[in-house]
């Protein structure tokens, strides 16, 4: 993952993008939580989500090597993903794709599409990018600028949350809506300057979707939510395309406890996969995507550093337990 708006080494060209757009309208440690604040709601039972489980299903993605289109160790990763879907007893599409990469190599992708309870009309989207780029080419050793690397959080992070929320729907079946994952392949294969050349994936899906009349009422994507004590700002492009839906979230968020890690305010535009599931297939698409600071993305992030360490099972307890409690209070239409 990369693209950041107005910020970090991508600064022009997103910089420009976004502002035409606003102008036109352990041992890890705990991830603290306060008290939930009382709700008038009623009292929903929410399946359990085990984060033990969501860190097994990343681990062993990492343990596949480097996903890198093209590979061996890409291609078996794909086979345990859809594999491991179709087990759970989600209806399992995989969308088989070419591309030509920015280098002029052609990269064989495919789009891991699952819908749990397929039979609803009303649905909702989660998606994630399963791919790892192919060079950390922001490590501070040279050495390592030009090797393949574990990539577990930018990647794997949201897709073991993923995995893990589709058994977890399995224990407690929905009533009135359906949720479906696309797993985006080809996200991270780009190059500074060129914004076409990164999310291809999530480009090739949204100009070909699974979805026939009925779109769903609206989408999350996780990137990077894996790390120790995170900061999930308000990502700009999903402010400006669903602030309706970022408000939401971020409300359930501080309803949980979690607001301390869902601040209120901007931490930069970042051209990810939902930019185009926004613009190309018109689906309302927000990001929740880890800025420690409000402008930055992790140390280690595109560095050899992106590997188990830096993987905090209450992490991805907290953005698990926000997905499960979206799901069921939509459901329920209390959201």
């Amino acid at each position: 993952m990369e693209r950041n708006g107005c910020i970090s080494n991508k600064v022009g060209a997103h910089c420009r993008l976004l502002c035409a757009l606003l102008l036109l309208f352990g041992c890890k440690s705990d991830v603290s939580v306060k008290k939930e604040a009382p709700s008038s709601k009623p009292a929903l039972t929410y399946p359990s989500f085990n984060k033990d489980s969501a860190y097994a299903y990343v681990r062993q993605q990492v343990l596949f090597g480097p996903r890198v289109p093209n590979t061996p160790q890409h291609a078996k990763c794909a086979d345990w993903l859809a594999e491991t879907l179709r087990r759970m007893g989600a209806e399992v599409q995989e969308q088989r794709f070419r591309s030509t990469a920015f280098d002029g190599t052609v990269l064989k992708g495919v789009n891991i599409i699952a819908r749990v309870h397929p039979e609803a009309k009303q649905r909702l989207l989660f998606a994630s990018h399963w791919d790892s780029r192919p060079w950390a080419d922001s490590d501070p050793d040279p050495v390592n600028r030009k090797k393949a690397f574990d990539s577990a959080d930018d990647g794997p992070s949201g897709v073991g949350i993923l995995l893990e929320l589709v058994r977890t729907a399995s224990a407690q079946p929905t009533k009135n809506i359906g949720f479906d994952i696309v797993l985006f392949d080809l996200e991270d294969y780009g190059t500074e300057g060129n914004e076409k050349s990164w999310a291809l994936g999530s480009q090739y899906w949204s100009a070909n979707t699974h979805y026939d009349q009925t779109k769903p009422r609206y989408g999350v994507l996780l990137d990077i939510v894996g790390g120790t004590n995170p900061a999930f700002y308000k990502e700009d492009y999903s402010v400006y395309f669903a602030a309706d839906i970022v408000d939401k979230v971020w409300t359930l968020a501080d309803d949980m406890g979690y607001g301390a890690y869902f601040p209120r305010q901007s931490g930069g535009g970042v051209l990810d996969d939902h930019y185009f599931v926004n613009t190309v297939a018109r689906i309302k698409m927000i990001n929740i995507i880890n800025r420690p600071d409000g402008k930055r993305f992790p140390h280690y992030h595109h560095t050899a550093k992106d590997n188990m360490d830096v993987i905090d099972p209450n992490t991805l307890n907290m953005v698990g337990r926000l997905l499960v409690k979206l799901i069921y209070q939509e459901d329920a239409g209390l959201l």
